[in-house]
């Protein structure tokens, strides 16, 4: 084939005319796709921040405990409920459901600081929940926009995926901390407006960028995304020493701004892998169209009408209790009847209810417990950090773990609901600085959480409406929060202040919050969260018995066997060509998978 003339050579032997082509096909391929999610998920973490605005609205708005706990389980509840964006996501391309996603974040959180800055009159309570169960349910359309589809992208690596982009999720709460210490300095009201726009803004510049893409298998494919994660764990690592630096020195505007800078620079590092990694598909398939001899190319076989769904489709109805085996793809309602859901969904009501009680509670336990303002924003940032940490290890280790031992993920998931339950003891007894290694444990165990229980979704209950499934499976962590954080603990600690205030033989002034001090503020609500926490890894260990025999087999078999046939159908048959025929069609992109196009 002939090779065009050009002008000079730029990077890597690429023509200066064929720049734009190849710049093109960087910000167009699969991995600029995966690099766009992860800096959407790296600022999708706004709900995990919490601890730190939540004294601002308790006392600019003068609330008590049971009507912050009552806030921060809205918060809780848009976080986690996000069935309304998994049924759009059905029907509609993700940018659609990012767009949604970035107008709700940034109207729910700016009338948020509207109300605390008291810019607007004191809003009702329930006007606040409203806000905040608006901005929150913004991340259940980030995550289903830009996770789900990724997670479709990669089947044969979703573990993987959702280890590493839940990872961002969970280390978002450090990275908008320092880029909003670079931007505002310790204003802490003005976090909240921060955490309204910035998330919007870069959903809203990533929008088209994030589809779903035909299924390719690629050799390297494992361990570009152990790239990725070698990038995230410098990222997270640097913000552990900053803010742990930060919380012994006092930093100046300038410094702030360095930080943030670095931040930045972290974040967007992964470019350098999907440059890397795009540039080699495109010098491949260079190399096939300059050196490929004269070539005929067969068509995409025809699909036969065995393939096609019938159009009288039987209705979903009649098949709710005749659901296909393990692996296969449930209907919505097959699923949500199935036993397996069931198992899932009580895991994680009272799995993660109990962590994320804790975790939404560390600034109130820690005041409680007399530790200082410095150790209690440094709790905040174990907990971001350690949550990354659980994501990409239960993610990364449970997909390695998988593919060699056929280790289950429902058996991983019950090891890590057991090890929550030391955190929830050292809380119930005040043990000694045991806030800080509590912390760490909390942290970890929400984290680690997530990406098992969402993988185990998709492989029990397959792909085809995984958009749903998986909120559906995130949204029983709000029902555990509502009775472990406002039923319990929020109850019990005020009733245990109010008990202080009567022997101290003082009144509670209108508007004013009720605060209380000691062990037996939280001793009693994590001891039976502790008890909710056994009883989730009772159920969970059920799941284990039940899905032995479909984790022994090979459950990854399907999507080998797809990307081959498709492969297959748009492989290049190299034979002569009769002089008679037409000259052969250009070679458009074959190695990514997009159809020939004449």
């Amino acid at each position: 084939m002939a090779q065009s003339s050009g002008s000079g050579s730029g990077y890597g032997g690429v023509r200066t005319k064929d720049m734009g082509i190849f710049f093109l096909h960087v910000f167009t391929g699969r991995w600029f796709m995966v690099f766009s999610s992860l800096l959407i998920m790296s600022v999708a973490g706004a709900t995990y921040m919490f601890a730190l605005y939540s004294g601002d609205i308790k006392h600019s708005l003068g609330y008590d405990q049971s009507t912050l706990n009552l806030l921060s389980t809205f918060k809780d509840l848009g976080g986690n409920v996000g069935i309304i964006s998994g049924l759009i996501n059905e029907i509609c391309p993700p940018w659609v459901v990012l767009l949604i996603g970035a107008i709700m974040n940034f109207s729910g959180y700016f009338m948020i600081w509207m109300a605390v800055t008291k810019k607007i009159a004191k809003p009702p309570v329930w006007q606040m929940c409203l806000y905040i169960c608006i901005g929150a349910n913004s991340q259940t359309f980030a995550n289903t926009g830009a996770l789900v589809t990724c997670v479709k992208n990669f089947p044969e690596s979703r573990g993987v995926v959702l280890g590493l982009l839940k990872g961002f999720v969970g280390l978002s709460g450090a990275i908008i901390t320092q880029l909003y210490h670079g931007f505002y300095g310790n204003d802490t009201k003005s976090l909240i407006l921060f955490i309204g726009w910035l998330p919007a803004a870069v959903s809203i510049v990533f929008l088209r960028i994030v589809r779903v893409m035909k299924v390719v298998r690629e050799s390297n494919e494992l361990k570009t995304f152990y790239n990725f994660l070698y990038i995230s764990l410098g990222l997270a690592g640097f913000l552990m020493v900053i803010i742990l630096t930060q919380n012994k020195l006092q930093f100046s505007e300038v410094q702030y701004a360095a930080i943030a800078t670095v931040v930045m620079i972290l974040l967007f590092a992964p470019f350098g892998i999907v440059f890397k990694q795009e540039f080699k598909n495109w010098k491949t398939n260079q190399d096939l169209v300059n050196h490929l001899p004269t070539t005929s190319f067969s068509h995409p076989t025809p699909i036969s009408s065995d393939n096609l769904e019938e159009i009288n489709e039987v209705s979903c109805w009649k098949t709710v209790f005749d659901p296909p085996e393990r692996g296969e793809d449930f209907t919505i309602l097959q699923a949500i009847f199935s036993v397996d859901m069931l198992i899932l969904f009580t895991t994680t009501t009272f799995g993660v209810g109990g962590t994320l009680t804790a975790i939404d509670n560390l600034g109130q336990i820690g005041r409680s417990l007399g530790y200082p303002n410095t150790s209690i924003t440094t709790f905040v940032t174990l907990v971001s950090i350690w949550n990354y940490m659980g994501r990409v290890t239960s993610g990364f280790l449970s997909e390695l773990l998988l593919a060699k031992y056929k280790f289950p993920r429902p058996l991983m998931l019950t090891m890590v609901l057991f090890i929550s339950c030391m955190g929830h003891l050292l809380i119930a007894f005040g043990v000694p600085n045991g806030l800080y290694v509590s912390s760490v444990i909390m942290g970890f165990c929400f984290g680690a959480q997530w990406p098992l229980i969402f993988a185990i979704i998709s492989e029990i209950f397959g792909l085809k409406y995984y958009s749903t499934l998986y909120n559906l499976g995130g949204g029983a962590s709000p029902v555990g929060a509502y009775i472990l954080n406002v039923v319990v603990a929020g109850r019990l600690y005020d009733k245990e202040a109010q008990k202080q205030l009567k022997a101290s033989g003082m009144t509670r002034k209108k508007g004013e919050d009720l605060t209380c001090s000691g062990v037996d503020c939280y001793k009693m609500s994590f001891l039976i969260i502790t008890f909710a926490t056994l009883f989730a890894c009772f159920i969970s260990f059920i799941l284990v018995i039940r899905t032995r025999k479909f984790y022994r087999s090979d459950i990854y078999k399907k999507f080998r066997e797809a990307a081959e046939v498709a492969s297959s159908h748009t492989e290049m048959v190299v034979s002569p060509m009769p002089a008679t025929e037409p000259p052969p069609m250009p070679l458009m992109e074959r190695k990514r998978g997009v159809e020939d196009s004449s």
